[in-house]
């Protein structure tokens, strides 16, 4: 019998036209779309006919991401596909906490509004993007950003991918620095130096917000980005703090391997994580919603 995961997808991953197909063709879907709109009008059709640009704006992306990505696990769920674990890479860490039941729905989407909200006004105090650069180990993408006054290693996402956030008028040598190191630095699609200083007011406004929620025991084990550990009993600190702390993706991957966890499932628009994770665990089974039809075909199987 598989012990599978549910990996929920971060920013980066959105597309115009994303849960269309899921709104359209499963009732369980509409539900979570439907409630959204209830809170936030106009998410769905955010997501199925928003611009590329429209899409990338923090404030739009998180609430639509949520929303595409409760609206795939709870399909998952009525298939009979249900995990023993989850973890979220930055925002789809508070998508899996709604998940697996810490919070209810609406409260989840209410918190994800305000996230990106949050995050949206400290991008735009200052010019930062962010880059994932491959080819190179993390101790050479520390060492690079080290020269730096206001470059950060972020994201360690996978063996040779490291993600980093910076003054866009430094990652531009930071690239050329890169390059001469035998890397690349590929641009995100996302609107702020995120999980870096740059969101350190964030996270403080964040943790205010949180501070009246009354978080449940989940129903499965979730793994938090700040410390690639499953969760205690201080889940507001720890949402709070990795809007400005370093995702640390690898490590908690390979904690869930270690676990027992086998079969590992993106729940989200892309197929982001689930590449990341052949690079993690070759051997490890992985799927993603975006191919619903195999997904439930192969998994049935596990």
């Amino acid at each position: 019998m598989a012990r599978i995961a549910f990996l929920f997808s971060g920013q980066g991953d959105q597309y115009p036209g994303m849960g269309k197909d899921l709104y359209e063709n499963h009732p369980e879907a509409k539900e979570i779309f439907d409630l959204c709109d209830a809170i936030r009008p106009g998410t769905a059709k955010m997501c199925f006919s928003g611009t590329e640009e429209q899409l990338r704006e923090t404030r739009n992306t998180q609430p639509c991401l949520f929303a595409v990505e409760l609206a795939a696990a709870r399909v998952l769920s009525a298939h009979g596909i249900r995990p023993q674990a989850a973890a979220g890479f930055s925002l789809g860490e508070l998508a899996a906490l709604t998940f697996a039941g810490m919070v209810d729905m609406e409260t989840g989407f209410r918190l994800v509004c305000r996230r990106a909200e949050l995050m949206q006004a400290a991008a735009e105090k200052a010019d930062t993007s962010m880059a994932a650069v491959v080819k190179l180990d993390n101790e050479k993408v520390r060492e690079l950003c080290s020269k730096y006054s206001a470059v950060y290693p972020v994201n360690y996402n996978c063996p040779g991918q490291v993600s980093v956030a910076g003054l866009r008028s430094e990652m531009e040598a930071f690239a050329a620095d890169v390059k001469g190191a035998g890397g690349r630095a590929i641009p995100l699609k996302v609107s702020g130096g995120f999980h870096s200083p740059f969101m350190q007011e964030a996270s403080a406004a964040f943790a205010e917000a949180l501070s009246g929620i009354s978080f449940q025991k989940g129903e499965v084990v979730l793994y938090s980005n700040k410390t690639a550990e499953p969760y205690g009993k201080d889940a507001a600190r720890l949402l709070a703090e990795q809007i400005c702390s370093p995702v640390r993706w690898e490590e908690t991957i390979r904690h869930m391997t270690a676990s027992g966890i086998d079969t590992f499932v993106e729940v989200g628009p892309g197929k982001t994580l689930a590449n990341m994770m052949k690079k993690i665990d070759a051997q490890a089974r992985v799927y993603a919603v975006c191919e619903l039809p195999v997904l439930l075909s192969e998994v049935a199987k596990c």
